[in-house]
């Protein structure tokens, strides 16, 4: 048995870590899986990743099969890291459509969280770019699904947390750039109205995220950054940035060891949260060029960056509210945590639209990311957000979760009866079974 964990090393588990090394062998470890699921690169930040009894690695998975420079459609199998695929692809002038905050994600991670990016709120979320699938099922065969065949299962998949069978290898569509530079301004919002409106008046902006400082109270909560961003062409770069159009990732820095819990605390959370908010003032005047890796993964810059909060590890709380309901909710959770002192400095809110698949996290609406460290009453006060979250109409990021209660859950996902009776359909004898999807009951 194996100790693993997702990104928040919390919880810790012991399963039985199998590491097929090609696409048979994963098959053939899917359909003998005794409560089993897949895992990528560990990235899920609870319990998504690591099955009951066994735990399926696809690190091995890690080819580039095609790619149609016509159609921007590239063919890889699972494993494949999105910093590999970027790596390969944007030299060329070509890059993923959707991102998430990290690109130490798999292709296959990334379909079944269906993750979103910056742009979600006018481009959707990964699933939406995904063309085909090659699924290996409990049954022992391998499906490929698409829109257009077995779409069932295509789109139970797409944001199904690995449920629906264990993904081989994906057609995903690339998007044409000139340059690996971003043209990016920055908005600053004095309180969480200004900033709901300055993301409402982005909405033509294919980039828009907010930073929060989830400390300020009073007329200043919710006081933001927020920072837009396109592609910049070629014509928009300088002499110097023309001969470096695609610059490459820099090596990353990294935590050597877990940091003391005094290190995060409200005095040193508000200190960093100040001095965040008044540099990025000072540079909210006009638009400038930033390469796309510190633009949409500036945590990649810091590598074991999770120790940052201590031995104990941490959780997210990620949670999205439909558009009607969302400043009302929104304010009442930052007013909370503010109150409470709690040590998030990580808060940030986008703009969602729909999700592409069954079981997707995105909805019309407003997300808000917060991380916090493992300590005393903390999972208690998690429940007043989350009850907050569900009155709202809103749910939890299955991807982010390590706690959240079955009835939380069930509330929030309307189209879970569906999502069962693909997965009873597919697996009647419950062979993929995750710790996430025996904890809140899918």
């Amino acid at each position: 048995m194996t100790a693993i964990s997702g990104w928040g090393r919390y919880p810790t588990i012991d399963t039985e870590l199998i590491s097929p090394r090609a696409a048979d062998a994963i098959r053939r470890a899917t359909a003998e899986g005794d409560q089993a699921v897949a895992r990528g690169n560990g990235r899920a930040y609870g319990d998504a990743a690591i099955g009951v009894r066994q735990t399926i690695a696809t690190a091995h998975l890690n080819r580039m099969r095609a790619f149609d420079s016509a159609t921007g459609q590239a063919t890889v199998e699972s494993g494949l890291l999105l910093s590999d695929l970027i790596a390969t692809f944007l030299p060329r002038g070509f890059f993923p459509y959707v991102v998430p905050g990290t690109s130490f994600i798999t292709v296959g991670g990334a379909i079944a969280a269906d993750v979103h990016g910056k742009n979600h709120h006018c481009e959707g979320g990964f699933g939406r770019y995904v063309e085909t699938l090659l699924l290996a099922l409990p049954t022992g065969d391998t499906v490929r699904a698409s829109r257009d065949e077995h779409s069932d299962l295509f789109r139970a998949t797409i944001g199904g947390m690995g449920l629906t069978g264990t993904i081989l290898e994906a057609t995903i569509r690339l998007r044409p750039v000139e340059t690996g530079w971003i043209r990016q301004r920055a908005i600053v919002a004095d309180n969480l109205g200004a900033a709901i409106a300055a993301l409402d008046s982005s909405e033509s902006v294919t980039y828009s995220v907010a930073w929060i400082d989830c400390l300020a109270r009073g007329a200043r909560l919710g006081r933001s950054l927020i920072f837009l961003g396109e592609h910049a062409s070629a014509d928009q770069l300088d002499e110097q940035r023309h001969g470096n159009r695609f610059p490459p990732r820099k090596p990353a820095l990294s935590v050597p060891f877990d940091a003391p819990s005094f290190v995060l605390n409200h005095w040193t959370v508000a200190a960093f949260n100040e001095l965040y908010f008044r540099t990025g003032a000072r540079k909210a005047v006009a638009p400038f060029l930033i390469p796309a890796h510190p633009y949409f993964f500036p945590l990649d810059a810091l590598g074991n960056w999770n120790r940052i909060y201590g031995r104990r590890g941490f959780v997210q709380h990620q949670s999205v509210l439909p558009t009607k309901n969302a400043e009302g909710a929104l304010a009442d959770m930052l007013d909370r945590i503010a109150r409470r002192g709690g040590s998030s400095f990580l808060a940030v809110l986008k703009k969602l639209g729909e999700g592409s698949g069954v079981m997707s996290f995105p909805m019309e609406g407003y997300t808000l990311a917060l991380d916090f460290p493992i300590e005393r009453n903390l999972f208690s006060f998690l429940d007043e957000l989350d009850e907050l979250v569900v009155a709202a109409g809103g749910r939890l990021y299955l991807a982010k979760d390590a706690r959240q209660s079955r009835t939380t859950f069930e509330a929030g996902y309307p189209d879970l009866s569906g999502f069962r009776e693909v997965r009873r359909t597919i697996d009647p004898s419950g062979k993929i079974k995750s710790r996430l999807a025996a904890r809140i009951g899918i």
